[in-house]
């Protein structure tokens, strides 16, 4: 086999925190939580095992080359997990955003609604995906009817229409399992004109006796919906995961309330680093367009003008990132993982200090289960909308750089697709962007571009053959084995007494 020059800078992926981790830890979780008769479900499992082989070209690449001077190049396959591979998370944020400011939001201002449940419905809604739809709804429905009957009572305009779309976030700024809503909805109406087209009508800002009012509203509909369904407290029904997976009804348990999920110091509080002090109450308001009303609270005091796209996209990517921030975890000089918030909670915590085992105790709670969007669509903006084919910005440039993204620059498969000589047309052009694509759109820089010569590099192949991998890797003086997974290792019969 004949080997062109090669110079390849790799991203180490296997290096990092949060890789060595699960890599050394993975095995010992899975064994002792079988052992504790707890097994972890199998789509768990897959994601910790995924997110394992992301990246590694030892599990399949593609390889390119620049036409011009020939230098070669292997592209990792990256694993498509759904929640905290940073890679993966980072390239479905990018990619979500651009999308949506692309070809669906169309040119008019934006405010964003979040909504945040009590814990008990944080737990019920972890596991059953019916129940968390069912709460979308009547948050979704009850934003939109909010904007409708605004419009009629301030502009007084009948039959009005507008959309949103929401982002399910499953993660909390601590690791910790928290289902909560990001809904950006349109800040205002569409209605017929006289020809038949939609006109836009913006509506002016909500005040804030109107948020009390709207939460009292959604909270008093999804109390309803419990007590209908027989979830609610006292039922004989209320906690069917412990009955039927008691192994994630903990996970989930701990996770929700901060408590530290396995180990000898099971159902501890989990560690903070800062300043303690007593925060305020929960029921007040706490910042303008924001209220709380029985755990249920609801805020809406971030708007996006109609033209400043570039922050629509920003806000986008915030409500589509992943789980793990990756910088933000650093490992302790005993062992333990320490990880520091993006900004400190009212009672003075900076940080939360993690055991390896606890911190994959962590992860496995914030995995969805199979099948459940992340991202729904409402209104006007939903797929099947009769208006939505008449307000969607049309087709425009994908390669628009923007500023302020936090993504990471993995090496993924589709780093290797993105425009060149053989470029579809837009109407051609597939969902999803290439992380080609991407790289240009957010940081302005061409992936693309051979850093030796300046011509296109294209692909020539992708390698998923084990024996086909391993000989091209070795020729290319490339690692070509996997990183090696640690034993499992069982608890110990005794526990050291705490003092």
């Amino acid at each position: 086999m004949q080997c062109s020059s090669f110079e390849y800078f790799s991203r180490n992926s296997e290096n990092s925190v949060l890789c060595r981790v699960i890599a050394e830890q993975l095995e010992t979780f899975l064994v002792r939580q079988r052992d504790r008769g707890h097994p972890v479900p199998k789509f768990v499992e897959q994601e910790f095992r995924s997110f394992l082989e992301c990246g590694i070209p030892a599990y399949g690449f593609v390889r390119v080359r620049c036409d011009s001077c020939g230098r070669d190049r292997v592209v990792a396959f990256s694993c498509k997990a759904r929640v905290w591979c940073p890679r993966c998370g980072g390239r479905r944020m990018a990619d979500t955003a651009a999308h949506l400011v692309d070809h669906v939001f169309p040119v008019a201002p934006v405010r964003q609604w979040v909504l945040s449940l009590p814990f008990a419905l944080r737990y019920k809604m972890a596991y059953d995906s019916r129940l968390m739809s069912d709460v979308l709804n009547i948050f979704a429905r009850a934003v939109l009817g909010h904007l409708r009957r605004r419009t009629r009572k301030l502009l007084g305009l009948q039959d009005s229409q507008t959309g949103a779309v929401t982002f399910i976030q499953r993660f909390g700024d601590a690791l910790n399992c928290n289902v909560h809503f990001h809904l950006l909805a349109l800040d205002g109406t569409y209605t017929r004109t006289d020809n038949q087209k939609p006109q836009f009508h913006e509506l002016p800002a909500s005040e804030d006796d109107e948020i009390v009012e709207f939460t009292t509203i959604v909270a008093k509909r999804i109390e309803l919906l419990l007590e209908r369904r027989g979830i609610g407290a006292g039922s004989e029904d209320e906690d069917a995961l412990s009955r039927d997976e008691p192994g994630m009804a903990a996970l989930y348990a701990n996770s929700i309330r901060g408590r530290i999920a396995v180990g000898s110091n099971m159902g501890y509080r989990v560690a903070r680093l800062g300043d303690q002090i007593d925060g305020c109450s929960l029921d007040t308001l706490q910042s303008p367009r924001c209220a709380t009303i029985n755990g249920f609270s609801v805020h809406a005091n971030v708007s996006i003008p109609a033209p400043d796209r570039m922050r629509l996209e920003r806000l986008c990517r915030y409500a589509a990132r992943p789980a793990v921030a990756t910088e933000r975890l650093s490992e302790l000089s005993d062992g333990r993982l320490l990880y520091r918030l993006k900004r400190p909670w009212r009672n003075g915590t900076t940080a939360v200090i993690f055991e390896s085992q606890d911190l994959l105790a962590k992860l496995a709670a914030l995995v969805p289960a199979p099948r459940v969007h992340l991202v729904r669509f409402h209104g006007i903006l939903g797929p099947a909308a009769a208006w939505r084919a008449l307000i969607i910005p049309a087709a425009g440039p994908e390669s628009t750089p923007t500023e302020g993204a936090s993504i990471s620059s993995s090496d993924s498969a589709d780093a290797a697709v993105g425009e060149g000589p053989q470029q579809k047309s837009a109407e051609q052009r597939r969902r999803n962007y290439s992380w080609a694509q991407l790289m240009k759109r957010i940081f302005a820089i061409d992936v693309l571009q051979c850093d030796q010569c300046g011509g296109v590099m294209r692909i020539m192949a992708a390698i998923h053959a084990p024996e086909a991998t391993r000989k091209i890797l070795n020729c290319l003086g490339l690692p070509s084995r996997a990183p090696p997974l640690a034993p499992a290792a069982r608890e110990t019969a005794f526990q050291f007494e705490q003092f």
